[in-house]
């Protein structure tokens, strides 16, 4: 088996990189104070062709694999977390169903733009009373004439205060439970549909979030991802197993950060007459973080190399998940532990990636979900 990465792979990464170091950095401290995303991140990062990295050329993508998907959340997250997951909902959760399932007119209508950064995409999966078990959604759209009429909230949805549209799981028939889940285009504008609440979190602060209401919310027929009614639990999971390996690297990259961060603290932090770094407590540390960061990174990446050749990587992509961000919590507590007092400051960085990385363990389904699915797979 070959692990190394491809040239094509090794040159995006050293692009990415450079662009996020050059072009994210400088916007972070501001974004993370006023908890307002810099869109203009889209239309640049779009042109560039790193917004949607693993979409084709010829729909203004980056025409990547899924690894190359996994390198850019991953440099990402080591600059910041929260508006790296603003970029991961545009090139995942945001457009995976409509470059999936949707039509050639939603394509361009929606999905094209969304690529090239002209349109923001959020995703509407989870309620205010339902959360890892999705097919338990309360939100419903009725056929009526030509349209649908969509009753319902939606929360806790990334990128909701900024998007021009969502793709919302509403159920068509709720006497299926799970398979009469459809999901349907609702554009920002439309009558009945309007932000709620922007949401104020722990971290993460620099990728917006909102509580979303749909009154009596008229879309039309068109908009209904796939063309028939139904069908939306399958193309929910297919989304989630896909992001579910991204969040791997989304994982990666808040370690890394917060590795770094620990052995540039470690030279230069003095005590009992040397640098904590030459005390044998801290080099364990350090070690133990760099070996646990070079595991998630091979495993995302192979998972990421079995979802391109088309596998069944259900169980794989929760192993992923659950690994990467249960991992991470202790990554983060040694990196915080290395900091002592000063890393408990708000102007020390790792802080940051402590609240950021907290979240990981929650969100794209709880690791309770994760062993779940993976028991289930083994067919335990």
């Amino acid at each position: 088996m070959d692990f190394e990465l491809t040239e094509e792979n090794r040159i995006f990464r050293d692009a990415i990189r450079d662009f996020a170091e050059k072009e994210i950095t400088p916007l972070v401290d501001e974004a993370e104070e006023t908890g307002v995303f810099p869109k203009h991140l889209f239309k640049k990062m779009g042109s560039l062709g790193f917004l949607c990295p693993s979409y084709p050329v010829e729909l203004g993508g980056g025409g990547g694999d899924k690894i190359t998907q996994c390198i850019m959340n991953e440099e990402l997250n080591i600059i910041n977390s929260g508006i790296a997951a603003a970029i991961m909902v545009q090139s995942g959760i945001g457009t995976q169903a409509l470059y999936r399932f949707g039509s050639e007119e939603q394509k361009q209508q929606f999905l094209i733009p969304a690529i090239r950064g002209e349109k923001i995409a959020c995703f509407g999966l989870t309620e205010p009373n339902v959360g890892s078990d999705a097919a338990a959604i309360k939100t419903r759209a009725i056929f009526d004439g030509d349209n649908y009429v969509i009753n319902g909230s939606k929360i806790f949805i990334s990128n909701g205060p900024m998007s021009d549209y969502v793709i919302l799981a509403a159920y068509t028939d709720p006497t299926k439970r799970g398979e009469g889940i459809s999901l349907i285009i609702v554009e920002t504008g439309t009558p009945g549909y309007h932000v709620a609440r922007k949401l104020d979190k722990l971290g993460n602060r620099s990728i917006e979030t909102a509580e979303l209401a749909f009154e009596d919310c008229r879309v039309p027929k068109k908009n209904l991802v796939g063309g028939k009614e139904g069908g939306g639990f399958g193309m929910l999971s297919d989304t989630l197993i896909s992001g579910r390996i991204i969040y791997g690297s989304r994982c990666t990259g808040t370690a890394q950060a917060a590795y770094n961060l620990a052995v540039q603290y470690a030279k230069e932090r003095v005590q009992f007459g040397k640098p904590i770094i030459k005390f044998q407590s801290t080099r364990f540390k350090l070690a133990e973080m760099a070996m646990n960061i070079d595991i998630m990174r091979s495993y995302t990446w192979r998972v990421a190399w079995m979802y391109d050749q088309g596998k069944n990587v259900r169980k794989e992509a929760s192993m992923v998940k659950l690994y990467a961000s249960e991992i991470l919590q202790k990554i983060l507590s040694d990196a915080m532990q290395i900091h002592g007092g000063y890393g408990y400051m708000m102007e020390y960085p790792i802080q940051r990636h402590w609240r950021d990385g907290r979240l990981y363990t929650i969100t794209e389904g709880t690791s309770e979900i994760q062993r779940l699915v993976i028991a289930k797979e083994l067919g335990l």
